[in-house]
């Protein structure tokens, strides 16, 4: 995925480090952290109806005591229908990142067709709009954060 404009010059292809910054930094003693990180990346892709080389992305984290797959699905749930309306619905499907466990991709209804299926979004009537997961134990005890009391 990496866009590279010489051999030691890349483009950002990700949002992902200020995570692992902030939970080295903060200090659970005053609460969870909660975090959003946007920024403007860019990736080597072929630019389609739902593909560019250049986009915005958001990278939101909350860790904190007694934090589930239920809070995150509450919180994209919420955020799409914000984004997008509560005409279209969220759906959640297993997936795999490296730095999460579980993983899930979040699709919404397509907006052009309302889950009737057309180009867009290639006849399957959902459009992925971004993937999520809970932050992996590995990733948190490598910020020093204990990954039984803290998820």
């Amino acid at each position: 995925d990496t866009f590279y404009v010489t051999p030691e010059i890349l483009m950002r292809t990700q949002t992902s480090p200020m995570q692992a910054r902030m939970l080295e930094k903060h200090d659970f003693s005053n609460g969870p952290l909660k975090m959003v990180s946007p920024g403007k990346v860019y990736r080597r892709d072929t630019d389609d109806a739902t593909h560019s080389h250049q986009f915005h992305q958001v990278e939101g984290m909350v860790i904190g005591k007694h934090i589930t797959m239920a809070d995150l699905k509450g919180t994209l749930e919420t955020v799409a229908q914000e984004l997008f309306g509560n005409e279209l619905d969220v759906r959640l499907r297993p997936s795999y990142f490296p730095f999460t466990e579980p993983s899930v991709e979040a699709d919404i209804t397509c907006f052009n067709c309302l889950g009737k299926g057309c180009a867009i979004c290639k006849y399957t009537g959902w459009i992925e709009v971004l993937g999520a997961g809970m932050t992996h134990p590995n990733v948190l005890q490598m910020a020093g954060v204990d990954p039984e009391v803290y998820g």
